[in-house]
């Protein structure tokens, strides 16, 4: 730089200062990038609110959307751009899985719009790649399917473990397999864990005889607390193989998930005499309306009593020869 270029530039930025202004002008501010929008929305949005889906959250942003858009800028992201990357999600993933990216992507532009007075999001109605209502299952088993099931998991090992215990108990699946050992009393008593921000669970359940058994069966593997212990201190895992494995052996079965389990449950508990609220209660839901607000009974015993009429029905369907007494043997007992 020159003296005299140097006089200039002093000159100009007295000239500012005089008018109450920085010195020198500052370089533009550089556009925020689709992945600097993110990660302040995981930081005050997703990790501040501990949100349980914080970890699919995060490991589906960086699986599909910091690849296309990471170092995009922000706000030149357009309506069929988010169009364009649904289509190569569902293409490669399947249309479930594109939607759980546009929850995340909606999720993202809302929180950013709350915080800026101009933006509007790009994302409208009609974008998913699914419908929930048609997606939703309404499959439960027959009897000769819970009898074949049954048969099959009893030859399982661990995860065969879990397919009689999800049935038996009418609970999900991430509740079973992190069943500890410590949260078995002496008494039979099931206490479910209730993580943060969760609606609700069954809480304390009294087990049956037969799904005490089941539990008292599984190895303790050294340090692992689990009931379903799997490699290391974790829970079993992998379920895909091990469903592979267990559907290999009933033979033409028509499909089936390991959450039709519980839908066949809670369906056994009606066939079972058990009232409606109370096998509501046993799966853990909410009760709607003034009673969930109001009526803060346990219902420890309601549920046990549950539990104890699905495990006989069950049985009954499993060992249906064995449960049947012939009529004429049951007419010389009633004469002696």
């Amino acid at each position: 730089m020159t003296i005299t270029e140097a006089r200039e530039k002093a000159r100009i930025a007295i000239k500012r200062v005089k008018e109450g202004k920085p010195a020198f002008e500052a370089p533009p501010a550089k556009a925020a990038t689709l992945e600097d929008v993110a990660e302040q929305w995981l930081k005050r949005h997703v990790e501040a609110k501990g949100l349980r889906s914080a970890g699919e959250v995060t490991r589906l942003l960086r699986a599909h959307v910091y690849p296309t858009w990471g170092r995009r800028a922000f706000l030149s992201i357009r309506r069929s751009d988010v169009a364009a990357l649904l289509d190569e999600v569902e293409d490669d993933h399947g249309a479930r899985q594109a939607d759980y990216v546009l929850a995340i992507v909606r999720g993202i532009m809302n929180w950013y719009a709350t915080r800026h007075d101009t933006f509007v999001p790009p994302i409208v109605r009609g974008m998913r790649r699914t419908n929930p209502k048609e997606r939703a299952r309404s499959r439960t088993l027959s009897d000769d399917e819970i009898r074949a099931i049954w048969r099959a998991a009893e030859s399982n090992g661990t995860y065969g473990a879990l397919v009689r215990l999800l049935l038996l108990t009418a609970q999900r699946r991430e509740k079973v397999v992190a069943m500890r050992w410590q949260d078995i009393a002496p008494n039979g008593i099931w206490s479910i864990p209730v993580e943060a921000r969760e609606k609700g669970t069954a809480g304390e359940l009294a087990l049956p005889p037969t799904t005490i058994d089941i539990i008292c069966a599984q190895p303790k593997l050294g340090d692992n607390p689990y009931v379903l212990a799997g490699r290391g201190d974790g829970h079993i895992n992998g379920f895909s193989k091990a469903k592979r494995q267990l559907d290999a052996k009933l033979l033409a079965m028509p499909q089936w998930q390991l959450h039709d389990l519980r839908r066949t449950a809670r369906s056994l508990l009606s066939r079972a005499g058990v009232r409606p609220d109370i096998a509501e209660r046993v799966l853990g839901h909410v009760q709607p309306g003034v009673a969930g607000v109001y009526d803060r009974h346990a219902y420890t015993s309601e549920k046990a009593d549950a539990l104890r009429r699905l495990a006989a029905l069950i049985d009954s369907i499993v060992h249906p020869r064995e449960n049947v007494v012939p009529m004429a043997a049951a007419k010389r007992r009633k004469r002696r």
